[in-house]
């Protein structure tokens, strides 16, 4: 089994953002000394960065799903909940995420590419934590004195994209099966691939550094092509990726194959048939050269058998007439391998300075636009009469003859989900907050009418309810009850009688009109008493009593 994985798919969620509090503050003989609930933390994000570390995605495909963490609750006392700790995932360089589709419970397939992380250090935010709800005192003001509610965290970004990895290597062995490519990275680096005189020998790409004199680089050994690789047959279109980012083509040509209809030249030709068929779907990253552009370098190889050797001193004038540079040389017996390998260090330099020269180029040319130090109204979209709204409305129906009134933006669908539906008055802040943005109004001109049904987002996330456009945001209850107006705070108004603190005048007047009323009791219970009233059963005090001795109730 093979411990090498390029291509994985990784389901990524963002924390969610904790929940403001709505905390009051509270003082001696001041009940309610006003709001001092504290915001919620901001989620963490989920951020691959590339690393050298890191030379498979073979831990993904164990652990596909990676969720940050979330944001902690907002306190009392406005102490501010804390932020959740960013989820940094390492890949290794030269990988491409792209947004996965297809349907749910069945295999993705790569969309739109998002990253190239092709450099140390390269980072990607995959999915984005959720900000944090506000605390009733961040939404305080002077006509929201108190409020008794508060916002909650909004819920992380959640997909699932596709880790692709190609790697990066400067030079590409490439040529059919059993051609050598393994014992020739074997011979001239440290790696140790698997070796065996059986086609199909590689089942992974191979990388192996090399050393001639102070220079480095690293070869990549692309499992064997066969007529048609491009097409998908054997093992090529798999791996054919691995050799976008390399910086040469080096035909490893088998000499000494007895197979019928081969030879080295018809061989060249067959890999690079199938090089430019693959070229042809690709999208260079940038400041790369072409795959048709790069230099190639011709290996006859297995040189230590006489006939091959004989036929490849036959073909090399061939190749060189071509324009490229021939080797003749053996894994066996390390035959020209030197030659060969100052040779490519050589052609190593000179491509990455030219490969940095393009992406210079390619820098300089490109066009940057950068936001302004002041903060910029973001786009708005354009509705059917011309005007800008942050926000659409769409009729949307069903085959059953049921319809509904979509709506979709960036604002209404956040501050749905920053709503709590428990509390009256936060949801009266959202009506009052669609209502300010427009949301209503534009209900209204696409033809909606009372009891039409609303949808406020997409998916799971969306919420649904009955418009009602009579009904004053926070003005009263869906039972019909009164309900004070939104921002206003029954425990804080003057005409609420005692819901105020009275002044010590207020209580002394109070307190004397209680022990005057005390007393007057006191007096009329003694009268009675003094009367008899309570020791004789046989005097009907009260006529109306249907319970007393004598039954007459009047």
């Amino acid at each position: 089994m093979s411990d090498f994985v390029d291509r994985v798919t990784v389901h990524v969620k963002g924390g969610d953002g904790g929940n403001g509090s709505a905390g009051i503050r509270r003082e001696k003989y001041k009940p309610l000394a006003g709001p001092n609930g504290g915001n919620g933390g901001d989620g963490g994000s989920v951020i691959f960065e590339a690393t050298r570390n890191a030379t498979s995605l073979l831990d993904y495909r164990f652990m596909p799903h990676r969720v940050a963490p979330g944001g902690t609750m907002g306190l009392g006392d406005n102490k501010d909940g804390t932020k959740g700790r960013d989820l940094i995932l390492p890949v290794p360089c030269g990988t491409v995420i792209f947004e996965a589709r297809g349907p749910q419970g069945r295999p993705k397939h790569p969309g739109e590419q998002l990253a190239d992380l092709r450099h140390e250090g390269d980072r990607f935010v995959a999915a984005a934590g959720g900000a944090g709800g506000l605390g009733n005192i961040a939404l305080a003001n002077r006509t929201r004195r108190a409020p008794g509610f508060a916002l909650l965290g909004e819920l992380g970004e959640e997909r699932d994209v596709i880790l692709e990895l190609k790697s990066i290597a400067d030079v590409a062995l490439v040529g059919f099966p059993s051609a050598g490519k393994s014992s020739l990275i074997a011979a001239m680096s440290s790696a140790k691939p698997k070796i065996a005189d059986y086609p199909f020998t590689t089942l992974v790409p191979n990388l192996g550094v090399v050393v001639a004199g102070d220079r480095r680089y690293t070869i990549a050994d692309v499992p064997g092509l066969i007529p048609g690789a491009s097409q998908g047959k054997g093992l090529g279109l798999e791996f054919l990726r691995h050799i976008e980012r390399t910086e040469i083509i080096a035909h490893v040509i088998d000499c000494a194959t007895l197979e019928d209809g081969r030879d080295p030249m018809s061989d060249y030709e067959a890999l690079e048939y199938e090089l430019a068929e693959y070229a042809g779907s690709l999208e260079l990253p940038l400041g790369a050269i072409p795959i048709p552009e790069r230099p190639r370098i011709v290996i006859l190889n297995k040189a230590d058998v006489p006939e091959a050797k004989e036929l490849a001193e036959f073909v090399k004038p061939e190749f060189e007439k071509m324009g490229m540079r021939t080797f003749i040389i053996s894994t066996a017996s390390h035959e020209g391998l030197k030659e060969l390998n100052f040779a490519l260090a050589g052609m190593v330099a000179e491509m990455r300075e030219e490969v940095a020269r393009r992406e210079q180029a390619e820098e300089e040319a490109r066009v940057v636009i950068k936001p302004l130090e002041r903060q910029a109204r973001r786009r708005r979209v354009a509705d059917e009469g011309g005007n800008a709204l942050e926000f659409s409305i769409e009729r949307k129906e069903n085959g059953l003859g049921e319809f509904w009134f979509e709506v979709t933006g960036r604002k209404p669908e956040r501050w749905v989900q920053q709503t709590n539906f428990d509390n009256d008055e936060a949801v009266g802040y959202l009506a009052d907050r669609l209502a300010k943005l427009g949301v209503e109004d534009e209900l209204r001109r696409k033809g909606a009418k009372p009891g039409d049904e609303v949808r406020i987002g997409k998916g799971d996330r969306a919420v649904a309810f009955d418009w009602d456009p009579t009904i004053a945001a926070g003005a009263e209850r869906l039972d019909d009850a009164p309900l004070g107006a939104r921002g206003k705070d029954l425990r804080l108004e003057e005409d609420e009688g005692r819901a105020r603190r009275r002044t010590n005048a207020e209580r002394r007047r109070e307190y004397h009109e209680m022990m005057d009323a005390k007393a007057a009791v006191r007096e009329a219970m003694m009268a009675e008493r003094k009367a008899g009233h309570w020791a004789d059963p046989s005097i009907d005090d009260d006529r109306h009593d249907e319970k007393s001795l004598f039954g007459r109730g009047e």
